[in-house]
């Protein structure tokens, strides 16, 4: 009788001949860089992983995975790997060659393969004086981010990215091409944009794109220790502004490294970073408040929409780090001294970085046709990061993020984000009751097998 072992191993044997790209094995050479995931913490150790050239490679490895009672694990970036698991018996399909992105400028639009960075949009976009609604780091991958709904610079007044997506290309769990819109499987495309990629293998996404070339944009830079205030400032401010702004409060410890500009490298500071869609003037003045305040230096001014993604500082390349947060209701003067007293200037903390994001504004509101994503009723995301370079380094970091959400903890808004959680959360804080019961139908309906994992699985009905 064929074992287990020896059937796995003739799968995989077909499946290596029928590829256009790579099958690596535990045992090759290239074992190690097919593995990595950006965030350098988390060692994944799945069964095999496909480097897939193709929407067609997807589809072999599923067939296959299935033939020889795996799982299969798509993966762009590995940004938000912590909320996994662990991989044995799972294929992790890798779609970083799928790079391919194509603008259609008289429909306003972009179609994007399942390895593209936002970068890859931003650039090709800009050269025709449109914007995606881009992630705030250049390198997060497109299809994690907007699967899982995606709040970007321009989120207050557009809304989500999930709910910009016009059609995708999947492969399902039986191993067949599809492409879903609102007129072909609805459900199935509802349950993708916002409810992550748990129901099937996404390998193209059609995405709208915005008229937007520029945007008055910048940061303000104040001592850390004048964190409270700057904070309490920024906060009661979020309170006047129009949808056409997207601002972040932050407190930030920049490394001592060769490659940290200059006049930040190695100091701690409580930021405020503003995006505004409108003219220059009115941009001014209303960041006019936080030059006000005094601040080290601030850089506002009119910049290409493509430069949004270098705003946030965020590390230009795979680095091994540790975060997390939560959805929060008011930013009340309590709640910014309990983050200050976790993270600020005196509390010891090691963090990057410790953010609260306002949201509010399209965000709060949902319109026929949206997907599954909604951020209504969560007034502020919060984040708390940390370089993990040692495994000392890494349990104090684990330690200061959990001291953040402890002290924001009486502010919890009841729900999370999902991209913004990478410890793993249940289904009924990302989505309401009813809401998660029907996307545990849906994948019930289009694989209950459980063939396709994710970020945040969603575990069919049984």
């Amino acid at each position: 009788m064929e074992t287990l072992y020896s059937t796995i191993e003739r799968t995989f044997d077909r499946l290596a001949a029928s590829l256009e790209g790579e099958l690596v094995l535990p045992a090759d050479a290239a074992w190690d860089e097919a593995r990595t995931a950006w965030n350098l913490s988390f060692d994944q150790r799945p069964a095999a992983v496909v480097l897939a050239e193709s929407a067609r490679d997807v589809a072999e490895t599923v067939r296959a995975a299935r033939e020889a009672g795996l799982r299969v694990a798509p993966q762009g970036t590995g940004h938000g790997v912590g909320s996994l698991g662990d991989l044995a018996g799972t294929i992790l399909l890798r779609t970083t060659r799928m790079r391919g992105v194509e603008v259609d400028p008289e429909r306003r639009s972009v179609w994007v393969e399942a390895g593209a960075l936002w970068q890859d949009v931003t650039d090709a976009a800009a050269e025709h004086g449109l914007a995606g609604l881009a992630g705030s780091s250049h390198d997060v991958g497109v299809f994690g981010y907007t699967l899982g709904g995606g709040v970007s610079w321009l989120a207050r007044k557009h809304g989500l990215s999930a709910n910009h997506v016009l059609a995708a290309e999947i492969v399902d769990a039986d191993g067949f091409e599809r492409r879903i819109d609102a007129d072909n499987d609805p459900e199935l495309f509802w349950a993708i944009r916002g409810g992550g990629g748990s129901f099937a293998v996404v390998t193209a996404l059609e995405l709208r794109l915005l008229p937007i070339a520029e945007v008055y944009a910048g940061t303000a830079f104040y001592p850390l220790e004048r964190a409270e205030e700057v904070l309490n400032a920024w906060a009661e401010w979020t309170q006047t502004v129009p949808d056409e702004v997207m601002s972040v409060g932050r407190m930030m410890r920049f490394p001592d490294f060769p490659e940290v500009p200059e006049p930040v490298r190695g100091k701690s500071f409580a930021l405020v970073e503003v995006v505004y869609l409108g003219e220059e003037a009115e941009g001014a003045e209303l960041v006019r408040p936080f030059r006000e305040l005094g601040p080290v230096f601030d850089t506002f001014a009119v910049i290409p929409a493509r430069e949004l993604s270098k705003l946030h500082m965020d590390p230009p390349g795979p680095v091994p780090g540790h975060g997390d947060g939560i959805g929060l209701g008011e930013a009340t003067p309590e709640m910014i001294a309990a983050l200050v007293a976790s993270a600020g200037a005196d509390s010891g903390s090691t963090l990057l970085s410790i953010e609260v994001r306002h949201l509010g504004g399209a965000l709060a509101r949902t319109s026929p046709g949206d997907g599954v994503a909604s951020l209504a009723g969560i007034e502020y995301l919060s984040f708390a990061v940390g370089m993990a370079a040692t495994p000392e380094k890494a349990q104090q970091t684990e330690r200061d993020v959990a001291r953040v959400l402890a002290a924001l903890a009486p502010y919890d808004a009841g729900r999370d984000y999902l991209n913004f959680r990478e410890a793993r959360a249940s289904g009924q804080r990302l989505f309401s009751p009813p809401v998660y019961r029907r996307l545990r139908e849906i994948k019930g309906e289009v694989d209950p097998d459980d063939i396709i994992r994710s970020n945040h699985p969603v575990r069919p009905i049984a």
